[in-house]
């Protein structure tokens, strides 16, 4: 009988019903997976305001600064695949939970950074306690949505990054100018205590609301449950991917770690250094920079979402991805040319914020089309663990070439350019392969 009510059930034409389940799952579990990330990637780049008190407090140099930023990615990359493996055993529920309060602890604990070692070792700390929560995610959505839909869930989301920034650029601003010499305690790090906190309260929070797949759902009836799960079952095709072994073989798993490389070269360079950019074009107030810092973000919330349903709503995700890392890759060249003139600088970083940030859910449409089972739990996690690398990459090299050159300039032509090669690489994914 369930095998006839499963045949029945895809054979029915997408309608209202249909419609209606899958909103009731997005607003049942995407406002605390967004939540949950919006926090995560708050604690994750809110060093780059704690550097425009704590540089100078500490004494680092830029390249100091660039190579803590960076090597959270390192201790990221080491455990990224094993943690998305445990997560498709054990479930999001528990292991997100886990994820969540051991990096809010690590966070919090930023406070007390003294030294370039001990600065370098907390950033790698938390690199460990948050790897597998964005592949876990991707990885999770992908048990509820079809292909067709996961654009859209992807984009939303990924809200979390510019809402973090809209919303975290000018508490964080605000949090360093009202809390300074309190309690004997500078105001960077009453930023990384404070911001630590809401990730534990959160973490508990997901053991209590998250469901891990669409079988364990109590909030679902027995007839939508069987609809979305006949959803998912349709697309096991000959296209996907289910081994892990296949995984490391596959070149197109490798050019798409490559495509991602270049993605986050771009993502976080507007991540780490948008504060210090907005700085550099003559303001000087911490709360005035975190106020002018969440216009780029909210330019880029929407064009998230508008692009993102687009591709969608087309079916095509190639141009869409290729064309947001040009725009990209344009707004930062902008910003590095004219950094002396506020209002074109401005211009330039949200243009450059709008196409960066947009690249991340229009990516992640592309491997999930193809990939299934455990091969996308291997996957996800091989590709994000590698391409992150660059998060490691660019914050280092801007620093580098900030500390040789005195500037800015030359390490926004290369990110750039490497916006560029990423959205040429596209074209070498067959359309046919992933717009779907």
């Amino acid at each position: 009988m369930s095998e006839s009510l499963t045949q029945d059930t895809l054979s029915t034409p997408i309608d209202h019903s249909e419609d209606a389940a899958y909103r009731k799952v997005a607003w049942r579990i995407l406002p605390l997976l967004l939540l949950c990330y919006l926090v995560a990637y708050l604690d994750r780049v809110n060093v780059g305001f704690a550097k425009l008190q704590m540089s100078g407090d500490l004494h680092f140099s830029e390249a100091v600064y660039g190579l803590g930023a960076g090597i959270f990615f390192i201790a990221y990359f080491l455990v990224e695949i094993p943690s998305n493996l445990i997560l498709h055993r054990v479930g999001a529920r528990l292991w997100i939970a886990r994820i969540m309060i051991s990096w809010g602890v690590i966070s919090s604990c930023m406070a007390f950074v003294t030294t370039p070692m001990s600065f370098y070792i907390m950033r790698f700390l938390l690199g460990l306690a948050e790897a597998g929560f964005y592949p876990g995610v991707i990885l999770y959505l992908s048990y509820w949505f079809p292909t067709n839909r996961r654009g859209k869930m992807y984009a939303l989301f990924a809200t979390a990054v510019p809402l973090s920034g809209l919303v975290g650029a000018p508490l964080s601003g605000w949090i360093m100018a009202a809390f300074s010499g309190a309690h004997g305690y500078t105001g960077w790090q009453w930023l990384f205590f404070l911001e630590g906190l809401p990730s534990i309260a959160i973490g508990i929070l997901v053991i209590f609301c998250l469901s891990d797949r669409i079988s364990q759902a109590g909030w679902l009836s027995h007839q939508e449950k069987t609809l979305l799960q006949a959803r998912i079952d349709a697309e096991t095709d000959g296209h996907q991917v289910h081994s892990v072994k296949q995984v490391f073989g596959q070149p197109r798993i490798w050019l798409l770690t490559a495509i991602y490389f270049c993605m986050i070269a771009g993502f976080y360079t507007v991540g780490f250094w948008l504060p210090t950019l907005v700085q550099q074009a003559g303001v000087t107030d911490v709360l005035q920079i975190g106020l002018l810092t969440a216009i780029p973000y909210a330019a880029a919330a929407a064009t998230m979402l508008l692009v993102s349903r687009n591709a969608d709503r087309l079916r095509e995700r190639r141009w869409h991805l290729a064309l947001t890392a040009v725009v990209g890759g344009i707004g930062l060249i902008i910003s590095a040319t004219w950094s002396d003139n506020f209002t074109i600088s401005m211009i330039g970083l949200t243009l450059g914020a709008m196409g960066a940030l947009s690249t991340l859910p229009l990516f992640w449409s592309l491997p999930t089309a193809f990939l299934g089972g455990t091969a996308a739990a291997a996957g996800i996690a091989l590709i994000n663990s590698w391409g992150n690398l660059a998060g490691f990459v660019s914050p280092y090299l801007m620093g580098f070439l900030k500390d040789l050159t005195h500037s800015t300039t030359i390490g926004m032509y290369v990110m750039a350019s490497a916006l560029f090669l990423g959205a040429l690489l596209i074209f070498r994914i067959p359309g046919k392969l992933v717009n779907r």
